[in-house]
């Protein structure tokens, strides 16, 4: 175990390891031995509150037919109050802060069969274990994906988005889309309640902090405005999204989490944090920011996309059975776009940096990402008007 040290907690027995490779190449245990093993930390840029860590163990197991090698990713997730960025949070906030991000989701969903019950077209990595680490954390060791890495085509997108209607309509899916909830239901209403209300819209409200140069220079004072004019009506949109159909939501179907890979055209999905059920049209929010939110595609290009990707999830609803109108999912997207990322654009992790050329690029991408969620929430029409009793 000497070698795989830098695992921590996350780390296994050698027996516990011989048992997964035994798993993984659908070979006998008794003729498993392992031969050798080591641990890398996986390089990953992105900040994420509830994985404490995740690496790469490679190494060599000897078997009848010879020498074995194997390479699996270990994630070690845990509950965010044991994130350093949890003590961000106002005290006041905290208990609602931690159960809006149940943890255990992700263990959940790879102790479960969802691999067996996905639509064609979509799958994900094979768990060759799940472990408790304790109350508040987990270790879950995967088989490596060969994942093929650029920035998707239109055409791509266009057919994630199918593959993410057919995934929220799957009758197979279905039993599996509240994995999790028993913590807590991340619905819109708990969102903008907790996340939403504690942070984000004290920081829309706040005056001087919209003085800062990067703000106004690219939010300026009329996007704000539309903000919070936004914020005014979204008791009014919230209840509207109560009322679209729900369905099962990957949670952040972003390009990150919908992996191509060399010896397959199916796309695997990985990230199951934020699996839950929700409103559908949920998941086309990420589809079509994420790359521009980490900077890889220009915020220009969302018009093009978006005219493509709601009819192809419309047609992915239908495959499996679901009949619901175009108008009514690009209405419910438009919303859920506004209220989970046009609401909280503003680059305020720039805030205390330096002024940079590339600052000031960002923050303009994210002033047309809001910008594009908010013309699109006010082209669309309110089609399912929620009870308002």
């Amino acid at each position: 175990m000497g070698a795989r040290s830098l695992l921590g907690p996350a780390d296994v027995s050698d027996e516990t390891l011989e048992d997964m490779v035994a798993r993984w190449a659908g070979v006998a245990r008794e003729d498993v031995t392992l031969r050798e093993s080591a641990a890398e930390v996986v390089p990953y840029d992105l900040p994420a509150i509830t994985t404490a860590g995740r690496y790469w163990v490679s190494g060599t197991a000897a078997t009848p037919d010879g020498d074995l090698p194997f390479r699996f990713f270990v994630k070690h997730v845990e509950a965010w109050s044991r994130s350093p960025m949890f003590a961000g949070v106002p005290p006041e906030l905290r208990e609602v802060a931690a159960a809006g991000v149940p943890w255990r989701t992700e263990p959940l969903v790879y102790r479960s069969d969802l691999r067996d019950r996905l639509p064609d077209g979509l799958t994900m990595p094979r768990a060759v274990g799940v472990h408790d680490l304790d109350e508040l954390s987990s270790a879950v060791w995967l088989e490596a994906v060969p994942v093929v890495d650029h920035l998707w085509p239109t055409a791509d997108v266009e057919h994630a988005a199918r593959l993410l209607g057919r995934l929220a309509a799957s009758p197979a899916v279905r039993p599996l889309s509240s994995l999790g909830e028993a913590d807590h239901w991340r619905s819109v209403r708990s969102y903008t309640t907790g996340r939403l209300a504690g942070q984000v819209v004290p920081m829309l409200h706040d005056d001087g902090l919209w003085q800062h140069p990067l703000l106004a220079e690219t939010f300026g004072p009329r996007l704000r405005h539309r903000l919070l004019d936004h914020l005014d009506h979204l008791e009014t949109h919230v209840r509207e999204l109560e009322a679209v159909p729900l369905g099962t939501a990957h949670g952040d179907a972003c390009t990150n989490n919908l992996l191509r890979t060399a010896d397959s055209p199916d796309l695997v999905l990985i990230d199951f944090g934020f699996w839950s059920t929700q409103p559908l049209g949920f998941d086309l929010g990420q589809l079509l920011l994420g790359d521009v939110q980490l900077g890889r595609r220009p915020a220009a290009e969302l018009t093009g996309l978006e005219r493509v990707v709601v009819p192809a999830y419309v047609e992915g609803l239908r495959d499996e059975g679901t009949e619901v109108d175009v108008a009514t999912i690009r209405r419910a997207h438009a919303l859920h776009m506004m209220i989970y990322n046009g609401l909280s654009a503003m680059p305020f992790e720039l805030l205390g940096g330096p002024l940079s050329p590339e600052a000031f690029g960002l923050a303009r991408e994210r002033a047309a990402l809001a910008t594009f969620a908010l013309d699109l929430v006010e082209e669309t029409t309110p089609v399912l008007v929620a009870d308002q009793a």
